[in-house]
């Protein structure tokens, strides 16, 4: 289809068929996301596995920080590092500014496996824009972070 045939179609058509974009991203980054808890560790919770991709990402920090930032009351994440550093995947360690903070990380063996779990789980999103152009995967990034509110002056 090409830019002139578009005026012909409603833009509530349009808006639709994006809403049906986004649920099968959703769905496929979902699908995606479970697969790659399990590789990381069968035996846990997707949950927990939310918990060190954002440990991952972002770097230490204390447990009210880490429940907030992935939306989990406080007693879940509480339950679910115990278990992670049960484990071996995370440390739980004095706060160096605040001697009575506690700071969660992850270990070099958790380091690893979210790695090695994250692998997975990018190479299908990397074969899906395996063909294409760089421009067209630059337009695309520009277009998502518009769309994600990252381009705003």
């Amino acid at each position: 289809m090409n830019y002139k045939e578009l005026k012909d179609i409603p833009r509530g058509n349009l808006e639709l068929e994006l809403g049906e974009q986004l649920n099968a991203l959703i769905s496929a980054l979902h699908a995606l996301n479970v697969r790659a808890a399990a590789k990381f560790d069968s035996s846990l919770q997707p949950a927990a596995f939310h918990i060190v991709r954002w440990l991952y990402s972002y770097g230490p920090t204390n447990a009210a920080a880490l429940a907030e930032s992935t939306a989990m009351d406080r007693s879940s994440v509480s339950r679910l590092v115990k278990q992670l550093q049960s484990l071996g995947y995370v440390n739980r360690e004095a706060s160096p500014n605040d001697g009575r903070g506690i700071v969660i990380s992850l270990t070099e063996l958790g380091q690893q496996k979210i790695t090695d779990a994250l692998k997975e789980k990018e190479s299908v999103f990397y074969e899906r824009i395996s063909e294409w152009e760089n421009e067209e995967l630059y337009d695309f990034i520009q277009m998502l972070k518009q769309f994600n509110g990252f381009n705003r002056h």
